[in-house]
């Protein structure tokens, strides 16, 4: 067995095969769309698809209803319409494979044996969850990638490269924002030699922010930004600004979710706090982020995966998709975790324990028809109780990946 798995974890055995599962996948699932009720494909892709349609005919995506992406994806998926109803999944699986290649070449740059890196990086590539995400037509896949390119480029220090995928990356799904304070703070140069307080001052701290790396990343990822933004502004108008940003922030989903927050918007949907309460759902949030940013964002891959865990927890709105925003970031973690196996399985248990726990009640008021929002909510406090308890026992046996400071340039 242990000879097997060390074959399976080579790195081209691991890319291959983990992409022949996902084909595989994707064809059984071709097959039980046309023949079974139950359809393996998510609804989403057919959303995908019908917005995809619409950009054929030389219509707005949004023609399609409940469609609330960047334009972008529906062009990159008029194949769907041209070629094959197919070429949507086989672009996020092979987004997927990307992502488990990245991981690899990230904790190579981060000086791990090609062993060691196949075998983390195999947490991703043959892990159900976003194996079958992937190959049931869900995009997140492709945010994956573009993350995992970001950390990658910035770790092999191509800054350009890296703001140009930061940018595009913000653009396809607004919540990698939360990786700008924690970048901005790990470009920033602290001055040597000039007293050793000086870098405390006030003067001094928003000074640090004043160098070329920064001014470089900010104008190249704030560019792509506003130039997708800009172009697809002038081609839709304000029914892209709405739906692909802010429909997202003032967004106050009543349906049964993760979220501490649902049942609470849930009761107050015709109040006239509803809007307020909403927005004053994301202060937790900034504050958890800005500690977050500040405390570790030396060590930037740890600091995206803390800050994307925080963001999915307490958001608005929680869904089992959400979890691989920060899952593709945990195998550039575990290196540095003093966790023992033991206590790491015990660790994954009570994440599904509690998963398990939400599950029945919402069953029962999906499929039963018994009103069970209360336990709902109180199975969505619990929870983020366990999410929280993970992130402090990470935190707490985490070694950061030390780097060195950049001297203020001459």
């Amino acid at each position: 067995m242990e000879t097997f798995l060390s074959k399976l974890t080579e790195k081209r055995v691991l890319f291959t095969s983990s992409l022949v599962v996902r084909l595989v996948l994707v064809a059984y699932g071709d097959y039980q769309d046309r023949n079974m009720a139950v359809k393996y494909t998510d609804i989403d892709y057919q959303v995908f698809t019908d917005a995809a349609r619409f950009v054929t005919q030389g219509e707005s995506p949004y023609s399609r209803s409940t469609y609330r992406y960047t334009p972008l994806l529906a062009w990159l998926l008029t194949p769907n319409i041209y070629l094959s109803l197919l070429f949507g999944k086989i672009l996020f699986i092979v987004c997927d494979v990307l992502s488990g290649v990245l991981i690899h070449k990230i904790l190579r740059l981060r000086g791990l044996s090609c062993k060691a890196a196949g075998q983390i990086s195999s947490l991703w590539l043959l892990n159900p969850l976003p194996v079958g995400v992937s190959s049931r037509g869900n995009a997140e896949s492709i945010l994956a990638a573009l993350v995992l390119g970001v950390l990658l480029c910035k770790e092999a220090g191509h800054l350009v490269w890296a703001a140009v995928l930061y940018g595009l990356s913000v653009h396809m799904k607004i919540y990698p924002i939360t990786f700008g304070l924690p970048i901005a703070l790990s470009l920033r140069t602290l001055q040597e030699g000039k007293g050793g307080r000086a870098w405390k001052t006030s003067v001094a701290f928003i000074r640090s922010f004043l160098n070329r790396e920064l001014l470089i990343f900010t104008s190249v990822a704030g560019g792509v930004f506003l130039l997708l933004t800009a172009l697809f502004y002038f081609t839709y108008g304000w029914e892209f600004l709405h739906e692909t940003y802010l429909y997202h922030l003032t967004r106050r989903d009543i349906r049964h979710n993760f979220s501490p927050y649902f049942y609470m918007l849930y009761l107050t949907a015709d109040g006239r706090w509803s809007f307020g309460l909403g927005l004053a759902a994301f202060l937790p949030q900034l504050v958890l982020l800005m500690a977050a940013s500040w405390a570790f964002h030396r060590d930037l891959a740890f600091a995206c995966f803390l800050n994307t865990a925080v963001f999915v927890s307490f958001n608005k709105v929680c869904t089992s998709q959400y979890f691989l925003w920060y899952l593709c970031l945990l195998p550039l973690v575990i290196p540095n975790l003093s966790l023992s196996v033991k206590r790491g399985l015990g660790l994954l248990l009570l994440w599904f324990a509690a998963q398990g726990i939400w599950l029945a009640p919402a069953y029962f008021l999906e499929f039963e028809g018994y009103n069970t929002f209360t336990l709902i909510w109180l199975a969505g406090l619990l929870f983020l109780v366990v999410n929280c308890f993970i992130l402090v026992q990470i935190i707490s046996h985490y070694e950061p990946a030390r780097t060195p400071r950049r001297p203020k340039a001459e």
